[in-house]
C-alpha cells in the first residue's frame, strides 16, 4: 500500500516531520483494512506504537465516531502513561478531535465512573483494570462499539497468569463485539506462531497476520574487562564501579540495569563513591514509592540525569530518546532480556544501540560472550506457553457473574476460545464453578464461601451484592510478596528474609544469618522462628528467587567449554582457567553432566556442573543433602550458582549417580514441598487470586499477617479433609513450576544417569573455584566481607591452578 492511501491529515503530519511511513506501519494498516488480526514484531525505535495505532487514527479520521473504538493494554501502569504522552502529541499536532484516556488502579473513582458512561475513543489500561471493567453490568454497552484491542509488549506477560487473564478478557470482548480486531506488539519474540495462536480467537493462527519490522542497525555490544583480571566469584560487577563511572562521564545519558533490587541499591552507592564530578545519578526499582519513581522518570524525561540505575522496572517501553548507552551489571541471563534492555538506548532505527556488559566472574564472562553471540545470530530465548491457571479462571468466572447471570455451556465455549484454556474439560470447569459456588466440600458449611448459585432456569448468578463489591475490591493477579521476620522464640528479632527463601525451609533446616548458624523451629504467620545452633549451616544463602539462566545461553556456555577453538576469543585469564581445568580434570561435553569429588580441609566436596540455573540448583541442593543424610554421608551443606551445585559433608561421595536418580522428585521432592512452607505460600497466592480470601474490605486493607493466617487456616483444613481441592491442585502446579524450576530439574535428573561423568580428584579443580567461593561469602560479616572473600578466592585459586 502506498503512503498516498493514508488520510491527508496523516500524510501531511508525516511530511511536516520530515518522515516517511515505514513499510511495517503501512502493512499494519493493510491488515486492518482486510479485517485481520495482526502480530507486529519490530525492534525498539521502529515506531511500533504508531504502527499499532495507525489503523485507529485512520478509521477515526475517515469516519469520526463517539464511543470506545480502541483499547490499548499494557503490562505496566507507567507504560500506559508514557504511551499516552507519545500518542496524544501526534493527535494534538494533527488537530484531531480524538479523546485518549488512561484507566489503571491509580485513576480516580469519579473518572472511572464517567469513563463507563462516556468512554473516550481510545482507552489505555492494564489487564487487571480491563477485567474489572468487564465485571460491570454496563460492560456490554461500553464495549459494543469496540473495533480494536492493541496488546503492547505482549512477550512480557502472555505466557504468565496476567496473560491468562487478558486472554479470557479478549474472549469476552469478542463475544460483546464480534468484529473486534486483535493486535499485539513486541520487539523480542522467539516463537511468532506461538504468539499468533495465543492472540487468535479459538487459536486460529491463520487469522492473525505476522508483520515484521525493518531490522535496523545491529546493536553495538561490548564486554567491559577489569583493569587487572576477571574475578573468580561474585555476580554483580561491582568491582568495575570506577570504570563504569568513566563510561557515564563519556556519554549523555546511561541506564545501568541490575538483576535485583538490592544490587541496584549497592551499585548506586558504589557509583556515588566513584562520582568525583558529582554528576546527577538516580535509582529506580519496584520497591521505591510511586512518587519516588515518578520523580526519577520525570528527571530522565527532562534530561536532568546523566545515569539511572534500574531493575526490570524499566525493561519495558519507557522511551527516552537521549539515552545513548545501556550497561548491564552482571550477566544478562537471556538474549531476549538483553535485547529488550539494549532497546532502551538510542531510539533511532538507523543507528546502533550501544550496550556494555559487566560480567561478575569467569563463568559470567562466558555467559556474556554467549549472549553477544546469540544476539548476533538472532537467537532469542524460547517462549514457554502452558495451560491457563485455574485460580485465574475462577477470578474471571466471578467477574463474568458480577456483570450478569450466565449460562454454563455458553461461558465454557467462550472460555475455550481463549488459547490457554482451549483444552479445558467439562469436569474441571464444573469443579471451578462448584468452588466459586460453595468453596468446595470441606468449606461448604460456611456462608462466606457461597458466592454463586444455580437458578431454576440453569443460569448462574451471584448470591449477594456484597460478593460483587468484594470481587471488585480484591480482583487482581499480582500478589505482593511479604518479608518474614527472623526471630527467636523469646521475641528477639534478627532481621528479615524474603518469603521466597523462607518458603523452602522446613523445621530442622539450618542457615547462616546475621553471623549466626540458625535452626528453623517453625514458621508462624509472618515470623520465621529460629534458635541458635552449633550445627553447621546447611543452606549458606538466603537470597530470594533470581532470574534463571536461559537454556539457550546455558547451551552456548557448555559449547564454549568443549570447543578449544573458541578459547582464543577469551581474555588470557579465562583461557588459562579453562586450559588448567582441562589438564587437572575434565571439561564437560555438551549434554554431559560432569560431577567432581575431592577433599579439602577435612571436608568432602561434590560439585555438579549442570547449568540449569540458580533456582533449580537451589531446589536440587535441598533434595540431595536430604538424600545424603539418608545414606549416612553426613552432609554439612550446599551452595548453588547458575552453573553448578556444590554439596559438602564429612563422608566421601563414591556413588553420585544414586544421589541424582529421577525418583528424587517422587520421594524427597514431595516430602520437602509438603514439609516446607512452599506449598502454603503457593496456596496463599492462588487463594487470593481465586477469590477464596480477601485482601481488603471497604475502607480497610488486611495486613499480610492477616491474609497469611486466613489462608494457612484454610490450607490446613483442605489438606486434612479435601486434599483434591481445586486450589490445592493449583498451588501444586505453582509450587512445582514457578517456584522451583522443577521442569529443568526433571530434565536434569532424567538425563543424569546416562550422561554423568564422575571424576574423583585429589584437590579442588579450577572449574569449582567460582562456586566454592560462594560458601565463604555467607560466612563473613559485612564490612570486611570483600577483603575476606578476596583472600578466600585467591587461596582456592592458587590451590586449583598451582603446580
Amino acid at each position: 500500500m502506498l503512503p498516498g492511501s493514508l488520510p491527508p491529515a496523516l500524510t501531511d503530519w508525516f511530511a511536516a516531520k520530515g518522515w516517511q511511513p515505514r513499510s511495517h506501519q503501512l502493512a499494519m494498516l493493510e491488515e486492518a483494512r482486510a479485517g485481520r488480526h495482526a502480530l507486529l514484531v519490530a525492534t525498539t525505535g521502529a515506531g511500533k506504537t504508531l504502527a499499532g495505532f495507525l489503523p485507529t487514527l485512520t478509521e477515526l479520521i475517515e469516519a469520526p465516531s463517539e464511543g470506545l473504538h480502541t483499547l490499548y493494554v499494557s503490562p505496566l501502569k507507567a507504560l500506559a502513561v508514557d504511551i499516552r504522552r507519545n500518542l496524544v502529541t501526534p493527535i494534538e499536532e494533527m488537530g484531531l478531535d480524538i479523546r485518549v484516556e488512561t484507566r489503571t488502579g491509580d485513576t480516580s473513582s469519579d473518572k472511572k465512573a464517567r469513563q463507563r458512561v462516556k468512554p473516550p475513543q481510545i482507552l489505555l489500561t492494564t489487564p487487571e483494570s480491563l477485567s474489572l471493567l468487564l465485571s460491570y453490568p454496563d460492560a456490554g454497552t461500553m464495549f459494543a462499539s469496540l473495533k480494536t484491542i492493541v496488546v503492547d509488549e505482549v512477550h512480557a506477560f502472555a505466557t504468565g497468569k496476567r496473560g491468562d487473564l487478558l486472554s479470557l478478557c479478549m474472549a469476552r470482548l469478542q463475544r460483546i463485539a464480534p468484529a473486534m480486531r486483535r493486535v499485539a506488539l513486541s520487539a523480542t519474540v522467539a516463537d511468532p506462531d506461538g504468539y499468533r495462536a495465543w492472540l487468535a480467537p479459538d487459536g486460529d493462527i491463520d487469522a492473525v497476520g505476522l508483520v515484521t519490522g525493518e531490522p535496523g542497525a545491529p546493536p553495538d555490544i561490548s564486554i567491559l574487562l577489569p583493569e587487572d583480571r576477571i574475578p573468580w566469584a561474585g555476580h554483580s560487577g561491582r568491582y568495575a564501579a570506577s570504570q563504569v563511572m568513566r563510561v557515564i562521564e563519556a556519554n549523555r545519558t546511561t541506564i545501568l540495569f541490575c538483576n535485583t533490587r538490592s544490587l541496584a541499591e549497592l551499585i548506586f552507592q558504589d557509583l556515588w563513591k566513584a562520582n568525583d564530578k558529582s554528576l546527577p545519578i538516580g535509582v529506580h526499582h519496584g520497591s521505591l514509592s510511586l512518587e519516588a519513581r515518578a520523580k526519577v522518570e520525570a528527571a530522565m524525561a527532562d534530561g536532568q540525569l546523566r545515569a539511572l540505575v534500574a531493575t526490570a522496572s524499566l525493561d519495558l517501553g519507557v522511551d527516552w530518546g537521549d539515552v545513548d548507552c545501556v550497561i548491564q551489571m552482571g550477566a544478562p541471563k537471556g538474549s531476549s532480556r538483553l535485547l529488550q534492555r539494549i532497546g532502551r538506548a538510542n531510539h533511532r532505527l538507523d543507528e546502533s544501540s550501544r550496550a556494555i556488559l559487566v560480567p561478575g566472574n569467569r563463568f559470567e564472562y562466558l555467559e556474556a560472550r554467549a549472549a553477544l553471540d546469540a544476539v548476533e545470530a538472532g537467537e532469542l530465548d524460547p517462549d514457554l506457553f502452558r495451560p491457563g491457571a485455574l485460580d485465574v479462571l475462577a477470578q474471571h468466572v466471578m467477574a463474568c457473574a458480577c456483570a450478569a447471570p450466565f449460562e454454563q455451556g455458553a461461558l465454557l465455549d467462550e472460555i475455550r476460545s481463549a488459547m490457554p484454556y482451549s483444552a479445558l474439560d467439562d469436569e474441571t470447569f464444573e469443579r471451578v464453578l462448584r468452588f466459586i459456588a460453595d468453596g468446595g466440600y470441606a468449606l461448604k458449611a460456611y456462608d462466606r464461601f457461597k458466592r454463586l448459585v444455580q437458578q431454576p432456569d440453569g443460569t448462574w448468578r451471584v448470591t449477594h451484592p456484597q460478593f460483587v463489591a468484594q470481587h471488585r475490591l480484591n480482583a487482581g493477579i499480582i500478589v505482593e510478596a511479604t518479608m518474614l521476620k527472623v526471630r527467636f522464640r523469646n521475641g528477639r528479632q534478627l532481621g528479615r528474609v524474603e518469603e521466597g527463601f523462607a518458603a523452602t525451609l522446613a523445621p530442622g533446616d539450618t542457615f547462616l544469618f546475621a553471623g549466626l548458624s540458625l535452626e528453623v523451629e517453625s514458621i508462624d504467620g509472618e515470623d520465621l522462628i529460629v534458635r541458635a545452633t552449633s550445627r553447621p549451616a546447611r543452606i549458606p544463602t538466603y537470597g530470594g528467587s533470581r532470574m534463571p539462566l536461559s537454556t539457550s545461553l546455558a547451551d552456548r556456555v557448555r559449547a564454549f567449554l568443549a570447543d578449544r577453538k573458541e578459547w582464543d576469543r577469551f581474555p588470557p585469564d579465562v583461557h588459562d582457567w579453562l586450559e588448567m581445568q582441562d589438564r587437572r580434570s575434565v571439561l564437560p561435553r555438551p549434554g554431559q553432566l560432569l560431577v567432581e569429588t575431592f577433599p579439602r580441609e577435612g571436608r568432602h566436596y561434590m560439585v555438579a556442573y549442570s547449568f540449569e540455573g540458580w533456582n533449580a540448583h537451589q531446589s536440587l541442593g535441598m533434595l540431595i543433602t536430604r538424600r545424603m543424610e539418608a545414606q549416612g554421608l553426613k552432609p554439612l551443606g550446599f551452595v548453588a550458582s547458575d552453573y553448578a551445585l556444590a554439596c559438602y559433608g564429612l563422608e566421601k561421595v563414591t556413588d553420585p549417580a544414586s544421589l541424582f536418580s529421577p525418583d528424587i522428585l517422587e520421594n524427597e521432592f514431595v516430602d520437602w514441598v509438603q514439609q516446607s512452607h512452599l506449598l502454603k505460600r503457593a496456596f496463599r497466592e492462588v487463594a487470593v487470586i481465586g477469590g477464596l480470601v480477601d485482601r481488603q474490605h471497604p475502607g480497610k486493607r488486611k495486613t499480610g499477617r492477616q491474609v497469611t493466617f486466613s489462608t494457612d487456616l484454610i490450607y490446613d483444613v483442605l489438606r486434612k479433609y479435601e486434599p483434591g481441592h481445586l486450589l490445592l491442585q493449583a498451588a501444586w502446579d505453582d509450587a512445582r513450576a514457578r517456584m522451583t524450576d522443577v521442569g529443568r530439574l526433571a530434565n536434569l535428573l532424567d538425563r543424569a544417569g546416562g550422561t554423568m561423568l564422575h571424576v574423583d580428584l585429589e584437590r579442588v579443580s579450577p572449574l569449582a573455584v567460582p562456586v566454592l567461593v560462594l560458601i565463604g561469602r555467607e560466612k563473613v560479616a559485612t564490612g570486611s566481607a570483600d577483603d575476606d572473600l578476596l583472600i578466600e578466592a585467591e587461596a582456592l585459586a592458587a590451590e586449583a591452578m598451582g603446580a
